[in-house]
């Protein structure tokens, strides 16, 4: 538990530096809903979220007025629907049929969002994996708060090419369905190369099989409250500047394993995880962004930018490891550009590009992250960025993401706007040069060399 200098610590941090808790996601395993038909197994589907998941917001707001922490979302993760739709279903309709079941689940229970309309395809892809991912289109176009991610590649399997050549396309006409709202249903998917199982979150969080049929994850923020804690380091060496974010971190964490053993009593439900990220928010002065120009670089993308977000990441991780002996999910830093004020202005002024973007990603938390792009843009130039991220994640044994955003009808220069913790995001440049007869090609990238360790 807390003692009382870390409450009045916690209450600086929350009344001055916009600590918060980023969310509490409920896992909820869905391999027992499997029926006879689609209609039955969305109405087992259904059923079983709004039961287990019934006292979830009610409970966070608990938490919240008791110890004074906010909480900014409460989630819901499911087992990835590939999985649970394999059997029963036959079309993308089918596919389609579950998520607006999730949909309607997720909303009866007043949750701000839900993942795991999923599906892991890091060798190959069934019948099953191939109609989920072709009904992507229409599934987050006809739902609110549904979130889906695609895992193509591993350490230990390779990449799919096929499935990263037909997300190319996919990510295309999820753009053009939701045309009229700045292509929003992109904000909703993320392809990924080492998926985590129990990643709390959005839009990449699903249920992992080997996890129990429920659990709670916390995700915890603070870049605020590290970028405060940076002022006390101005002029100093690294030595006392890895020691005070280490000190931040834990400080940060120790408020997330609160939130978490808590949630976990009051729920019955057992805990999972903490994830302890720096997920930074449009808002002034909660910035990753601003972290690292405190370390300093005049602005993200400058060079230095690479090691400055190497050190932070490192550093956030070892001070909050030791807050909690349950770390996982992503756990470091993340950089959407939309989500983070300074980025943003990075990204405005030309200083950030998407090159410098992808060689941060080999030392962050996650890789190209709510990155607004033209809508012109090619099926396959997309589906090579996602080939470059994934390799990255591969080769490195890390987990890596692909989060893009073709704003239909917007060019390089305009401001596509998501709303809420989503934020906004200038439309920047992408290399347009083709790649079309490498991702074509069809198949599997190997694994690499370091991957065979049994």
């Amino acid at each position: 538990m807390l003692n009382i200098m870390e409450v009045h610590e916690t209450n600086q941090m929350i009344e001055q530096e916009k600590l918060d808790v980023r969310t509490i996601t409920m896992g909820i395993s869905l391999l027992d809903c499997v029926a006879d038909d689609v209609n039955a197994t969305c109405e087992r589907i259904y059923r079983k979220i709004t039961a287990t998941a019934k006292d979830l917001v009610a409970t966070g707001k608990a938490i919240e007025r008791d110890y004074g922490i906010p909480i900014v979302n409460k989630r819901i993760t499911v087992t990835p629907i590939s999985l649970v739709g394999a059997s029963v279903c036959k079309t993308t309709e089918d596919f389609v049929a579950i998520a607006h079941a999730l949909d309607k689940a997720a909303a009866e229970v007043g949750v701000d969002l839900i993942g795991g309309y999923s599906a892991l395809v890091s060798k190959s892809m069934t019948k099953a994996d191939e109609l989920l991912i072709r009904s992507l289109p229409r599934a987050l176009a006809d739902t609110n708060i549904v979130c889906s991610s695609v895992n193509v590649g591993s350490t230990k399997t390779g990449i799919d090419m096929d499935a990263v050549e037909l997300l190319g396309h996919v990510v295309k006409d999820i753009a053009y369905e939701t045309r009229d709202i700045d292509s929003y249903g992109c904000v909703k998917f993320v392809a990924f190369c080492n998926a985590p199982d129990d990643n709390p979150f959005m839009a990449g969080g699903f249920h992992g099989v080997t996890e129990g049929d429920a659990v709670i994850n916390v995700g915890v923020s603070g870049p605020g409250v590290v970028s405060r804690s940076l002022d006390a380091a101005k002029g100093r060496d690294f030595e006392f500047l890895c020691e005070t974010i280490k000190r931040t971190a834990f400080k940060i964490t120790r408020v997330g394993q609160l939130v978490a053993q808590e949630a976990s009593r009051r729920l019955g439900i057992p805990f999972g995880i903490i994830d302890l990220s720096l997920a930074p928010t449009p808002a002034v002065g909660d910035s990753v962004g601003e972290v690292l120009e405190k370390i300093g670089i005049d602005q993200v993308g400058a060079p230095g930018t690479t090691a400055a977000l190497a050190m932070l990441n490192d550093q956030v991780k070892k001070g909050g490891i030791m807050a909690s002996s349950y770390v996982g999910g992503l756990s470091g830093a993340f950089i959407p550009v939309s989500e983070d004020k300074n980025m943003i202005d990075a990204a405005q002024s030309g200083c950030l590009t998407i090159e410098k973007l992808e060689a941060m990603t080999c030392v962050c938390s996650v890789g190209l992250d709510m990155i607004a792009i033209p809508g012109e843009t090619s099926a396959a130039t997309i589906s090579g960025i996602i080939a470059d991220e994934a390799a990255i994640g591969m080769v490195n044994q890390k987990t890596t993401a692909v989060r893009l955003i073709p704003v239909y009808g917007k060019s390089v220069g305009q401001m596509a706007n998501f709303g809420g913790l989503m934020g906004y995001a200038p439309i920047i440049p992408v290399n347009q040069t083709s790649c079309e007869a490498f991702v074509t090609r069809g198949g599997r990238i190997p694994a690499p060399i370091h991957s065979f360790k049994n």
